[in-house]
């Protein structure tokens, strides 16, 4: 058996073997250690609307709450890991706890977007130590294969609950008080997972060949965050601004130094190897185009219920039980149909169940608050990537020779948490950018008192229709709203098309790049571990 990480565990399948002293309590802190990280990075979900309306934000500040929890995460798990095979997991998982709870309590208290921004990132800088260091302890207290498979498939489904509860309790709490309520709820609960984490989580390390790779990390983060930049702030500053092309130029090359340090540092982040098998090239595409459709599809859901409509958080959750629940709910499912099928055609079904629910998305009309029209786009969307999200570590794995299948994990996480990290941006630069050349369109000739039009101008050209579509009825340029609500529907639904062209291509890539190539059987455990993370 080998870890997430890369190191061969401890701890072989012995048949018969009773369960190892503190496994009990590592499984119910690791546990509580993942819910906790994934109700942090679902809160925001539920509260973009009252974000914009209280913190009067335009969009690609909306989009910056989410993204900066996923970059964090993407940029430093792979040395999270290390630093948790080095100085123990109990410690890696402490830390990160607590420091989602000094990033909760930066949101809670908040006072402006770029404030809120900080706490998202140090609650996924918290998480994405979270994530790897909980499997990991997990992993190193369990003996057989059993075991193992109903240990990860329960931390599995306390990650998937996470999701699928966090916009309910962020939707309650706004409801009684404000958003930022939810965040202390929060900050109860990392603190909780701390106590449970220190008193119960069995400490183990794997430092015997581990070492840090600083400039890969280095020149891996900053060209990642600067070329997101550069995506998320283009619809609204322009793409041809010497701040917007700069990111993409200066991001862009420390991206190629970073392939170039991969290939010849010792003990690599991302060892570049693995991709000159086609099987496992093909699924690492599918990984990060087939996240990016299903968080994709999340973020728009999110925007057309929140700061488009204006809707209530609680009712801004229902579509995400939709969309999250499915991977909690079908964990015993999915485990089996990996032993039954080949995980491709899982793979390929569930990208092509996403791109159904997308497509049938772009039907929505802005103009209706009802949340019937939701129900059968969430539910394709979030059995797709019930489906997708174990079935493409599966493929990968399958591609690799064992000694490799430990790397290959880890790098398919990685791949997959990119495409979550892509998936609001790309969304957010979409639909924006298609927004905004709506409403400049059809704003001049629309049939406004001369103060409206030039109020509605002035503020749309400051924020976008986003801010013109969030004035209250009163105010200068509100006139507009409507021409604003009808370019952001526009624009969220050519979102919508996007996400499902995303999944359509994964969909292909798959039947075309892996169809026909070995197809071992894929223990469980091994399908299901990296699946969750």
């Amino acid at each position: 058996m080998t870890l997430k990480n890369g190191t061969p565990s401890s701890h072989g399948p012995t048949a018969g073997a009773a369960r190892t002293p503190g496994y009990a309590g590592t499984l119910a802190a690791a546990c509580g250690a993942v819910f906790t990280a994934q109700v942090a990075n679902a809160l925001p979900a539920s509260l973009n609307g009252l974000f914009q309306q209280d913190l009067h934000t335009h969009g690609s500040q909306l989009t910056w709450i989410t993204s900066a929890f996923m970059i964090a995460v993407v940029c430093f798990e792979f040395t999270f890991g290390i630093l948790g095979d080095l100085f123990g997991r109990r410690r890696l998982v402490a830390s990160g706890t607590a420091l989602v709870a000094v990033g909760s309590t930066v949101a809670a208290l908040a006072p402006n977007v770029q404030t809120l921004w900080v706490g998202a990132a140090l609650n996924g800088l918290g998480a994405g130590a979270m994530f790897p260091g909980s499997l990991t302890a997990i992993t190193a207290v369990t003996r057989t294969a059993r075991q193992r498979v109903h240990a990860v498939a329960l931390w599995s489904g306390c990650l998937s609950a996470g999701a699928a509860v966090s916009p309910l309790i962020g939707g309650a709490f706004a409801r009684i008080g404000s958003w930022r309520g939810s965040f202390w709820v929060l900050v109860g609960l990392a603190v909780a997972s701390v106590a449970l984490t220190l008193l119960l989580l069995a400490e183990s390390k794997s430092a015997e060949g581990r070492k840090f790779d600083v400039a890969g990390q280095v020149t891996f983060a900053l060209g990642l965050v600067l070329v997101l930049y550069g995506a998320v702030e283009g619809p609204e500053s322009g793409w041809g601004t010497g701040p917007v092309v700069g990111a993409f130029v200066v991001g862009g090359l420390l991206l190629a130094v970073f392939v170039a340090v991969e290939l010849r540092a010792e003990a690599p982040i991302l060892d570049l190897r693995l991709f000159r098998n086609r099987t496992y090239a093909v699924s690492s595409v599918v990984a990060v185009i087939g996240m990016l459709a299903f968080l994709g599809s999340c973020f728009a859901t999110s925007m057309w219920l929140g700061p488009v409509q204006h809707q209530d958080p609680l009712r801004v959750a229902v579509p995400f039980l939709l969309l999250q629940g499915p991977a909690f709910v079908l964990i015993p499912v999915v485990s089996r149909l990996l032993h039954r099928v080949a995980p491709t055609w899982l793979l390929a079904a569930g990208c092509a169940l996403m791109a159904a629910g997308a497509f049938l998305a772009t039907g929505l009309d802005v103009t209706d608050t009802g949340l019937g029209a939701f129900v059968a786009p969430a539910l394709l969307i979030g059995t797709g990537f019930a489906l997708t999200v174990s079935s493409m570590t599966a493929v990968a794995l399958d591609s690799v020779p064992p000694r490799l299948a430990g790397m290959a994990s880890a790098t398919t996480n990685m791949l997959r948490d990119l495409g979550f990290a892509l998936g609001p941006v790309v969304v957010g630069a979409v639909a924006l950018s298609r927004a905004g050349s709506a409403f400049a369109e059809k704003l001049p000739t629309a049939d406004l008192p001369a103060d409206q039009l030039g109020a509605a101008t002035a503020i749309g050209r400051a924020g976008g229709p986003i801010a013109v579509n969030s004035l209250p009825p009163d105010a200068p340029g509100a006139a507009a709203h409507a021409l604003a609500l009808d370019a952001l529907g526009s624009g969220f639904t050519t979102a919508f098309l996007i996400c499902g062209l995303a999944a359509t291509a994964a969909t292909a890539l798959t039947l075309l790049g892996t169809l026909g190539t070995r197809k071992a059987p894929v223990p469980a455990e091994e399908a299901l571990e990296p699946a969750a993370a």
